[in-house]
């Protein structure tokens, strides 16, 4: 009688250098493949419109995958601890595989629906896959976990490394089954032409014009705003998992501060799940407490002002238009769009990591959260609190001649070169001839940097002082 086994696939949406996929196959004559709409995670604490129709639309893709490979698909909806264990008894299942997921959330479930698969009799494998290094096998000589990037990155760097493990020819499943279809989970909040198309066959070729086209100059490109392939665009697929993180270290590694600088940014993300994996008090609070009285500010009225992109400040405003419209936003951009939050209207940091993850396709709990925290003086390696981003000068520097700009807020196009970065202080000759008014077509600033950045010198100073 043929053994068989489940393969539960989650963030992990690909058939390339899959450890759990590889695993199930040398353990098993027969594989079924399963994803678990999870409705109480769709809706959960950060529901997005986005991630959820990208996630649909490479399941589609990966479900192609399989059946090409001999695999069917099976598509369940509902609680995971209740639909696997029922699955498992229908396939006459022995054995569950699924990648180690190291979010609390996911770290909580696994672990209930381990207790019911064991007490049924199956056996759960939980394999690594999501990261390059597991957050919990990096760590200080005396086995603490890093609270800062540099020791963690030469640690992490200095681990050896597994081999990518090449697609499987076939996965043979059950004889006769049929993929199930994938429902339909909503249109995108943004527009489906401006996100990178979903699928795993669809990152790994924007994967190979990375590493041929676009790598060895991202020292140079990766804060420009004005350059659309100054970034690699594989966020969205490394969070869902198109792509092994581990087989885009192998395909970008060489020499040249390009490559080395690429290499750096996948660490950052490994170490923010670090980071969650070891103070999952993070999700909710400061890391570091001396901010945790930090007094934020009420004011719905500037809340609604930057999340619609209404600031006065061309290049915040273009950052949170390019969000709405694409469910992206350049990394300078998301720093610059936080830091304004934060410092300038000294709101609550978690106020704006909830708006990004309402819409980022890439929106990722440990890696969001780190940003935030980051920007907002709070987290691990922190920037300095007394580092206020001036908006006008991050634009002069990271998009000179207001391209960026121009693109995301059409009432500025009228502006030729950096002016369009503080165009309240164009005379109204000036902005007669750009077809603008100032107050009427565009806001004028919400706040003054100056005025802004000394409320939050002190608000944090004192915030500072009193946690000692």
């Amino acid at each position: 009688m043929a053994s068989t086994a489940i393969l539960w696939y989650r963030r992990d949406l690909r058939v390339h250098d899959h450890p759990a996929l590889a695993a199930a196959l040398a353990a098993a004559d027969e594989v079924v493949p399963v994803f678990v709409i999870d409705d109480a995670l769709l809706a959960g604490r950060w529901p997005a419109p986005n991630r959820a129709w990208f996630m649909r639309e490479s399941l589609v893709a990966l479900s192609g995958a399989l059946a090409e490979r001999g695999a069917a698909l099976r598509i369940l909806r509902g609680r995971p601890a209740d639909v696997l264990p029922a699955l498992a008894r229908e396939a006459g299942a022995r054995d569950v595989f699924w990648t180690r997921d190291a979010a609390p959330y996911g770290l909580a479930r696994d672990r209930a629906i381990a207790e019911r698969l064991r007490a049924d009799g199956v056996a759960v494998h939980a394999t690594r896959g999501l990261y390059v290094h597991e957050p919990d096998a990096v760590a200080t000589r005396d086995g603490r976990p890093f609270t800062v990037f540099g020791p963690y990155r030469r640690a992490w760097e200095a681990l050896p490394r597994r081999d990518v493990i090449a697609a499987p020819d076939r996965i043979p499943g059950p004889v006769g089954a049929r993929p199930d279809p994938v429902p339909d989970l909503g249109a995108p909040s943004a527009d489906p032409d401006q996100v990178p198309r979903p699928g795993e066959l669809a990152a790994r070729a924007r994967l190979a014009a990375w590493v041929e086209r676009g790598v060895d100059g991202y020292a140079v490109t990766r804060d420009r705003l004005d350059r659309e392939g100054g970034t690699s665009r594989l966020s969205q697929d490394l969070r869902w998992g198109l792509l092994s993180p581990l087989e885009v270290m192998e395909r970008a590694a060489g020499p040249g501060e390009g490559r080395r600088v690429f290499a750096a940014e996948v660490a950052w993300r490994e170490f923010y799940a670090h980071v969650l994996w070891h103070q999952p008090r993070v999700r909710r609070e400061p890391f570091r407490a001396a901010f945790a009285a930090l007094p934020w500010r009420d004011d719905p009225a500037a809340f609604e002002a930057w999340r619609a992109g209404r600031t006065g400040y061309p290049v915040v405003d273009a950052a949170m238009r390019q969000l709405r419209a694409t469910g992206f936003m350049h990394n300078r951009a998301r720093m610059v769009a936080a830091s304004f939050l934060a410092k300038h209207l000294l709101l609550d940091w978690r106020l704006g990591e909830a708006e990004f993850m309402r819409h980022l396709t890439d929106g990722d709990v440990a890696s969001n959260n780190g940003g935030w925290q980051w920007t907002a003086s709070t987290g691990t390696d922190p920037q300095p609190y007394f580092r206020v981003f001036n908006p006008v000068l991050q634009g002069r520097r990271f998009d000179p001649d207001g391209a960026y700009v121009r693109r995301w807020v059409p009432e500025l196009r009228g502006i030729d070169g950096a002016a369009i970065h503080a165009p309240w202080t164009l005379d109204a000759a000036a902005q007669a001839a750009a077809g603008l008014r100032i107050g009427i077509d565009y806001s004028p600033p919400i706040v003054d940097h100056a005025a802004a950045r000394e409320r939050a010198l002190a608000a944090y100073g004192a915030a500072r002082a009193a946690g000692r």
